[in-house]
């Protein structure tokens, strides 16, 4: 294995936009690899890699063929809408989704075939599609595809999925919700799109491995981190993943326009080390990172830099003007350590971990 951390990145995913007064900004990617660039963290001779494009057999691996045909027609006109009227139609649109889902494909290959340890696509992360429908400005779901991906072409069976986007990953909870595949969100409740409930564990053979851990408005780090120590790395340890892949928006900065939380940088650099961590612990550090959502472009750049650079081992002198200043301990709310002790009480059962600390 080469080891460290490969950006997959390519300018078509700048096609996936949605017009000028979207808050989706595809060019959020772009300042992100600008930045690591500069600061001589991304190379493209080293640890940088140019996807294809996925396929529309890679597509129909989790949609439906008259959803994909449906996307296909509407890239075409440029006029309409994908959903209900969040996601609009778009010249390129589907050029511009397929490069993006490439991406994460990509990352599965490389990290698969042992060139690199970690790989990040920023453009991935599209949490919200489902098998015949747009939702939340993501069209294919580039996380569900990618797990389907590692089933079919290296028959992996314990796939762990990390979400810590501001918004619940209910098109991926969809995809896996009777299945074994260990699927865990933080998000903040009673927003879009109003699931994510801890009760939302699962059916069949998935029971279980659906984990929700809906935090209330104004979380700050403290209180985002105890939640996410408390349940990520015992379901972890006692589900033993062959991969882990792991949604990081980071929507839930205080800066952000839409969602509401209250984390800063610091929140991101400390679960990237410890998702380091846990994935070299569990699973020969086999880790897939993929973008999401983050509606403050410059502020999304700082976040998914620090990100990069954490998991990369690059040492913290290199991007410490990036990093806020930590913020005093504000304590954890009896709200945050409730809707703890309440998913533990539904979930660590189902995998013979206590459910009291």
């Amino acid at each position: 294995m080469t080891g460290g951390t490969v950006f997959v990145y390519k300018e078509e995913y700048l096609k996936y936009h949605f017009g000028p007064l979207h808050p989706f900004r595809p060019e959020r990617e772009k300042y992100t690899f600008e930045k690591l660039q500069k600061l001589g963290i991304v190379d493209k001779c080293s640890n940088f890699f140019e996807p294809d494009s996925a396929t529309e057999e890679d597509l129909l691996l989790v949609h439906s063929g008259r959803y994909v045909d449906f996307v296909k027609r509407m890239s075409e006109m440029g006029t309409g809408y994908l959903d209900y009227g969040d996601t609009p139609a778009t010249k390129g649109i589907y050029e511009g989704s397929c490069a993006r889902v490439g991406g994460s494909l990509t990352c599965a290959k490389l990290v698969m075939g042992r060139k690199f340890a970690h790989a990040f696509n920023p453009g991935g992360g599209l949490h919200h599609a489902a098998q015949d429908h747009a939702a939340g400005f993501c069209v294919f779901n580039d996380v569900a595809i990618t797990a389907r991906f590692l089933q079919r072409e290296y028959d992996l069976r314990r796939i762990a999925i990390i979400d810590t986007d501001g918004h619940h990953g209910d098109g991926t909870q969809e995809t896996f919700y009777r299945e074994p595949i260990l699927t865990i969100s933080f998000h903040r409740e009673g927003i879009y799109p109003g699931t994510g409930y801890p009760e939302e564990i699962g059916e069949e053979g998935g029971k279980g491995y659906s984990v929700n851990v809906p935090l209330p408005a104004g979380t700050t780090d403290d209180a985002y981190l105890f939640a996410f120590k408390e349940i990520v790395p015992p379901l972890l340890q006692a589900y033993k993943p062959e991969i882990v892949i792991h949604q990081f928006g980071v929507d839930g900065y205080f800066r952000d326009p839409l969602v509401g939380l209250g984390l800063t940088t610091n929140a991101y650099q400390h679960m990237a080390m410890r998702m380091h961590e846990l994935t070299h612990e569990l699973c020969m550090g086999r880790y897939i990172i993929l973008g999401g959502g983050g509606y403050s472009p410059p502020d999304v750049c700082r976040c998914w830099t620090i990100m990069f650079a954490t998991i990369d081992e690059v040492p913290v002198e290199r991007f410490k003007d990036l990093c806020d200043e930590p913020r005093p301990c504000e304590g954890i709310p009896q709200r945050v350590k409730d809707v703890v002790e309440e998913v533990k009480n539904l979930i660590f059962p189902f995998h013979g971990l206590e459910s009291r600390s």
